[in-house]
């Protein structure tokens, strides 16, 4: 049974960075696509940035283009989101995301870590 767990999250002030972390168990980590999600409350989810299985493709959501890095470690089963000059409006609840190349849709979900910025 594949498994993530995020940890990371936390209070921070405007400007401030902060990195996530999703750890993946139950699969062989470089077998999957990642992605980091995130909702607002009273918002839907949202794609915040992917990864492919050996880290050569990335993209991103354009409000974190340029603030925000995605990238993996595979030996270490881990899925990382650094996140600099941070905004209030980046408050939410961050999810990593998983999918096997042959998978439409990210299939595989964390529980989620609380990112909360101040102004």
């Amino acid at each position: 049974q594949v498994q993530l767990v995020e940890s990371g999250g936390g209070l921070v002030q405007n400007g401030d960075s902060l990195r996530l972390s999703c750890t993946v168990s139950g699969g062989t980590f470089k077998d999957f696509f990642m992605a980091w999600f995130r909702q607002a409350p009273g918002k839907e989810r949202e794609f915040v940035a992917a990864i492919s299985r050996y880290g050569s493709s990335k993209n991103y959501t354009d409000s974190v283009k340029g603030r925000f890095t995605i990238s993996r470690v595979n030996i270490w089963n881990t899925l990382y989101l650094q996140m600099d000059s941070v905004k209030p409006e980046d408050t939410a609840m961050y999810y990593c995301a998983a999918r096997r190349k042959d998978e439409d849709e990210y299939n595989y979900w964390g529980q989620g870590t609380q990112v909360t910025v101040s102004s």
